[in-house]
């Protein structure tokens, strides 16, 4: 992924008001990012937890989303669930995230939810840069390429739905 500036991502929201996108909180540390290894940046608001934000390119343009997560996870709890965005498995470390629908569907209400990895680092799960654990990631005879291709599927899907 291509660094993108404070601008471009607040102006790449697709699913909130010009408003809101100016006023969400945008990570002040974009220069430092792994540019190179995500395949979105992903982050949540430090004032509020259960708001996330992700951005990423499709078709050549940032795309970014407004999400509402459940809170962090639960300590000590023992239940698996894995990311449908980059299929990492953790305990106690995916959250349902919910995309208002851009348009006058999200104005009327309508969202759409999809497990994802609760601190939205799966780029670095499916490159091995962070580690969920014992068991997180299943072996699979998929290159590191075709798992890459795979999260940026998934993510473009669930764009795909949030904008339709």
């Amino acid at each position: 992924m291509k660094p993108l500036t404070e601008q471009e991502i607040r102006a790449a929201f697709v699913n909130c008001t010009k408003g809101e996108a100016k006023r969400l909180s945008v990570p002040r540390d974009l220069a430092e990012q792994p540019w190179e290894d995500l395949d979105f940046l992903g982050w949540r608001d430090p004032r509020a937890p259960d708001r996330a934000y992700l951005v990423t390119e499709l078709d050549g343009r940032p795309r970014a989303l407004v999400l509402r997560g459940s809170g962090n996870p639960v300590a000590g709890q023992t239940r698996r669930s894995m990311c449908s965005m980059c299929l990492t498995s953790h305990t106690g470390g995916v959250s349902l995230m919910v995309a208002p629908k851009a348009g006058k569907a999200g104005q009327q209400g309508n969202s759409v939810g999809a497990y994802i990895c609760s601190d939205l680092a799966c780029s670095l799960y499916v490159r091995g840069k962070k580690d969920a654990g014992a068991g997180a990631r299943l072996h699979e005879s998929l290159t590191l390429e075709e798992k890459i291709q795979r999260t940026v599927a998934n993510l473009a899907a669930f764009i795909a739905k949030v904008t339709s």
